[in-house]
């Protein structure tokens, strides 16, 4: 005889279904588990043997074969125990296979009979819902299934409670969803001091998704003012929270099944390996950039991230997806982040700071920035110059405006701009969408193609420039772009202090006719 049941098997971010078939047969004692399982998987055994025993049933003396289908699927974590002991159930008459035959199910056991919680639970949901089926998961995964939409689901917090529900005795209530969390302002833009221009560049950023890159001496505000960008961003709609807690749950990182729409925030240290910041390992989970998908991924100390790194997150800065290769399968992983990052202009700090000289010279800014790839910083948009904070910076009160005045202000241009560009930000558009949102006029393209010639644009920071334009021209409420947005999206550009000896700052002012 053979029972059936469904499960899933993780591919990246998504859930593929599997068919679990259990089969007793005469023979000699032995428990197989066949169709491309890990260590996670053969362990399985030992765990469901245990659990029958605790709670009193009698394992068959036979032969045991569990094949999970499709057999060329690699099939990875302890999410297997629960269908495969469920299969064992029905197949030795404790419980109607048919019971079991509309459901999926994940779950680890424990030794006890308890079923513990398992990652994945949010995209294993989806799939069984759309598959037609319903869900048996862990009571602690029971609110994060809920979000999945109407299916029927079971959390029990043991097999005993399973059992009894199967067979009459005891009924489990459909769990509710977890919390959702607005979020909140719970970093204010009015702690920041003397950073007017570095603030106007996060707005622009914040209104556009545009990468930003600060680069300024120890003690400037860089990551004070990172870590408050987030509260800029509109929160996350109904598919974009979709997106990220799928994501968050096969990390793992989802708790009692609470979501929340405010972005993501991952700050890695400058020490994280390139399998921690794209994805990987062994055994393939996401990294930083993907658990930062939506949201914004802060990398302080930008050189001194190994260039491995930094050119790793070329790919998806560019079309927003990761691609593990491994042996056995192609993983993708969505990553489509808001970079911000934060750098000294110098190893020693102090290049460029006024009145201070670096005690290595024009060298060392030059060996330093020459850590991160011109091709990585053609990729951010906006490139600024953060200047020291003096006493009398500290000295002056609050500004007037914080974080929900600015807030406000980029949620109004991004509402502009996803009505005029399909849902897209102004960062993401393709330079075809640019030729008729950013269509510039007379002066406007004069301005632009004298500032190309002046500072050895790339075909890429060309339409940087335009995207950026397109977003200040929205933040003015302006139908199209004109020549003070090009000015103002040029006086963004920063160029590599220390790689020549032009100024390294450029503003309107450098390109008036």
């Amino acid at each position: 005889m053979v029972a059936r049941i469904s499960t899933v098997a993780f591919e990246g971010a998504e859930a593929r279904l599997v068919d679990v078939q259990v089969q007793i047969a005469p023979g000699q004692q032995k428990f197989s588990i066949v169709g491309l399982a890990d260590k996670a998987v053969a362990e399985s055994r030992d765990r469901v043997r245990a659990a029958f025993a605790a709670i009193g049933l009698a394992f068959p003396y036979k032969r045991v074969v569990i094949n999970l289908a499709p057999a060329d699927m690699p099939k990875e974590g302890a999410h297997y125990d629960l269908p495969i002991a469920l299969g064992l159930l029905a197949v030795m008459g404790a419980i109607p296979e048919d019971a079991i035959s509309g459901y999926a199910a994940i779950g680890e056991l424990s030794l006890d009979g308890t079923i513990t919680q398992v990652p994945g639970t949010l995209p294993a949901a989806v799939t069984a819902n759309s598959g037609d089926l319903g869900l048996i998961c862990p009571a602690p995964n029971g609110p994060e299934a809920a979000w999945a939409g109407n299916l029927p689901i079971l959390a029990p917090q043991n097999l005993i409670q399973l059992l009894n529900h199967f067979k009459g005795t005891q009924i489990l209530n459909p769990p509710e969803p977890g919390e959702l969390l607005d979020g909140g302002f719970e970093l204010d833009l009015r702690d920041v001091r003397g950073q007017e221009s570095a603030m106007r560049a996060m707005e622009v950023a914040a209104a556009g998704g545009h990468n930003l890159l600060m680069v300024g001496p120890p003690g400037s505000g860089k990551s004070m003012m990172a870590a408050r960008l987030p509260g800029l961003l509109p929160p996350l709609n109904a598919n974009e929270l979709l997106d990220v807690s799928m994501i968050h749950s096969v990390a793992g990182l989802l708790e009692r099944g609470q979501l929340s729409r405010k972005r993501p925030f991952q700050a890695p240290h400058h020490s994280a390996s390139m399998a921690a910041m794209v994805g990987g390992g062994v055994k393939a989970k996401p990294g930083e950039a993907s658990l930062a998908h939506r949201g914004v991924l802060f990398l302080d100390e930008l050189p001194e991230f190994t260039p491995q790194v930094l050119d790793s997150l070329r790919q998806p800065l560019e079309v927003g997806e990761i691609h593990v290769a491994r042996v056995n399968a192609h993983v993708k992983y969505p990553a489509n982040f808001q970079l911000i990052a934060a750098m000294n202009p110098c190893r020693c700090g102090t290049a460029g700071a006024d009145g201070i000289a670096c005690r290595r010279g024009l060298r060392c800014a030059v060996v330093y920035q020459s850590r991160v790839s011109g091709p990585f910083m053609d990729r951010i948009d906006i490139q600024i110059d953060v200047p020291a904070v003096t006493p009398a910076d500290l000295a002056l009160p609050p500004c007037k405006e914080g974080s929900a005045e600015v807030a406000a202000r980029v949620l109004s241009a991004r509402q502009r701009a996803d009505n005029r560009n399909g849902g897209r930000t102004n960062a993401d558009l393709s330079s075809e969408q640019l030729d008729h949102v950013a269509a510039l006029d007379r002066e406007g393209r004069s301005l632009v193609q004298k500032a190309a010639e002046t500072l050895g644009l790339t075909a890429r920071g060309y339409h940087r420039v335009l995207r950026v334009a397109r977003t200040l021209a929205d933040l003015d409420g302006a139908e199209h772009v004109r020549r003070i947005h090009i000015a103002e999206a040029l006086s963004h550009r920063r160029a590599r202090k220390g790689l020549s000896q032009e100024p390294t700052t450029f503003s309107s002012a450098t390109f008036r006719t």
